[in-house]
């Protein structure tokens, strides 16, 4: 086998393994393993931190305890560019706010999962999923 032939090949077998790796990061960054998916629940709480950031939207929310006090619940959205594409802005959901949550839990059992919806306290209800465009303002 010529030299040329053998660095092509090796090259060829560089560019495959780049590939593969490649693949199995972004199927680890999109997997719902944390999340059980069989379950929604509901909570409602006032909102105290939203993280408009890169890879994901993240919500913090204070939700009062059957025994009093409260728990820090952390929901994890889709990304700023596909919530904007549905009427979403760093305004849409603000500290203070109260809110209402839909989400899928965390396996873990820790306060927090997967958003699904909210409503606002005017009733306005805003999603993550599909096609749906929510003007959410």
């Amino acid at each position: 086998m010529s030299t040329t032939v053998r660095r092509v090949l090796r090259h060829l077998m560089a560019a495959a393994a780049i590939i593969c790796g490649s693949a199995f990061v972004a199927s680890a960054h999109h997997s719902f393993a944390a999340f059980d998916l069989t379950q929604q629940k509901t909570v409602t709480g006032v909102v105290k931190k939203v993280d408009w950031t890169n890879p994901h939207i993240w919500v913090y929310m204070e939700v009062p305890k059957d025994g009093g006090g409260t728990d820090l619940y952390a929901f994890e959205g889709m990304t700023p560019n596909f919530l904007s594409r549905r009427g979403w802005t760093r305004q849409t959901v603000q500290p203070g706010m109260k809110f209402t949550v839909t989400f899928r839990p965390m396996r873990d059992g820790k306060p927090g999962g997967m958003f699904v919806s909210g409503t606002l306290e005017n009733g306005k209800v805003l999603t993550m999923g599909g096609g749906e465009q929510n003007n959410a303002q």
